[in-house]
């Protein structure tokens, strides 16, 4: 039971109580020296609200829309590989609270559990994130395994054909399952409700590709396996080929600069995601949310447009609305709740968020998602530039 949480940092702290080091870091950690990991959250803090006031607020509402479906707010659950490894059926667990709260929920490529998995235990259909290897044949397989789910939009990770080095996992020896060592051992020792969860759950390595492309049963490097399967060539004519077989609504996800947001929209994707992987990937890359204003304003009335990248509460997904975005991703926001405490932990996360967005948008004088824009910044960011 999860009491007296006020703040997702407030989950984060018993996420890296609970978890083992090395699941922890997976998920919390960035690339290299992490210069665009901070450069996320320092740039997202220069941007200062307008507070109004004598405005009646008292009709306040969340509810949007995202791909056309309605939303009971505007944040997606991003998809975060090894969920499953950060409490057990993790996947199924984040699913079912983006479920029950009213939000897409995305379904990693390097999930623990399987598509069919997840699909068998929720109610209604969720997303699909694509990750594109050597083998196409397995790659349309994947395809067809989420059309035969129903998962009801396809997102494409287009930042990964090569890995950024993550000192923290390869320090921390991050395998998938996990080898034992004489410190895991003291670690796993420590955390026996973790231990636990994940021995009950369905799955211990990856779930959409065992079984279906040839994977090693421990991998001892999970950054030297994926830049041997993950195809360096993917190219633009790669997504028309996907688009080809896939019939539902596409994202694409990994845009950071104006000139690829223009190809994106020649695909005629449904969405774009402003993403520089949470810091993961390109380190000394802009903070997504400084590249976001000029996006916006050159393809934000040709494709809808989703943030992610920093996001850690309601406050900062105001803006990100407010920079013109339609919705956010939100990742270590919401595997902290996962790791802290399950479905109700994801459940948390989100009510959290919820509320400080709502106070947020009741302070700058704001009812409707639709009404925030850049009027209820200050210009702190361009006179302090």
């Amino acid at each position: 039971m999860l009491k007296n949480i006020t703040c997702i940092e407030d989950l984060r702290q018993i996420h890296m109580r609970k978890v083992p080091k090395a699941f922890f870091d997976y998920a919390d950690r960035g690339s290299y020296a992490e210069e665009t990991l901070r450069a996320n959250r320092s740039d997202m803090e220069k941007l200062k609200f307008r507070q109004r006031i004598l405005v009646d607020i008292s009709k306040r509402s969340l509810e949007t829309k995202i791909l056309g479906e309605k939303a009971t707010m505007p944040l997606i659950l991003a998809p975060i590989g090894l969920t499953g490894m950060q409490h057990g059926d993790g996947e199924i667990h984040a699913c079912r609270a983006a479920q029950k709260i009213g939000i897409p929920y995305t379904l990693s490529t390097m999930s623990i559990c399987s598509i069919e998995d997840v699909a068998e235990n929720v109610e209604k259909p969720f997303w699909f994130q694509l990750y594109v290897m050597k083998d196409r044949g397995f790659v349309k397989a994947l395809i067809e395994r989420a059309i035969a789910a129903k998962c009801s939009a396809l997102v494409l990770t287009v930042d990964l054909q090569v890995i950024g080095q993550r000192h923290a996992d390869i320090k921390n020896g991050m395998t998938v399952p996990p080898q034992w060592s004489l410190g895991k051992v003291f670690d796993f020792a420590t955390k026996p409700g973790w231990v636990s969860g994940v021995l009950r759950g369905k799955r211990r390595t990856f779930g959409n590709l065992a079984g279906h492309l040839k994977i090693e049963s421990d991998i001892n490097s999970l950054g030297v396996w994926i830049a041997s399967q993950f195809d360096a060539s993917l190219n633009w004519k790669d997504v028309e080929w996907i688009r080809s077989i896939w019939p539902g609504k596409l994202v694409i996800k990994g845009i950071l600069d104006v000139a690829d947001a223009r190809e994106a929209v020649k695909t005629g994707c449904d969405a774009m995601v402003v993403s520089n992987h949470g810091g993961r990937q390109l380190d000394g890359a802009p903070s997504s949310i400084s590249v976001l204003p000029e996006i916006v304003q050159d393809v934000g009335g040709k494709t809808e447009i989703i943030f992610d990248g920093g996001i850690r509460s309601g406050q900062d997904v105001m803006r990100a609305l407010a920079l013109g975005a339609k919705s956010c991703m939100i990742g270590r926001a919401y595997i902290h709740g996962l790791g802290a405490g399950g479905q109700e932990g994801v459940e948390t996360a989100l009510d959290v968020i919820g509320k400080e967005l709502s106070v947020t948008m009741g302070l700058c004088g704001v009812n409707r998602i639709e009404d925030i824009d850049r009027r209820v910044l200050t210009d702190y960011m361009q006179t302090n530039a």
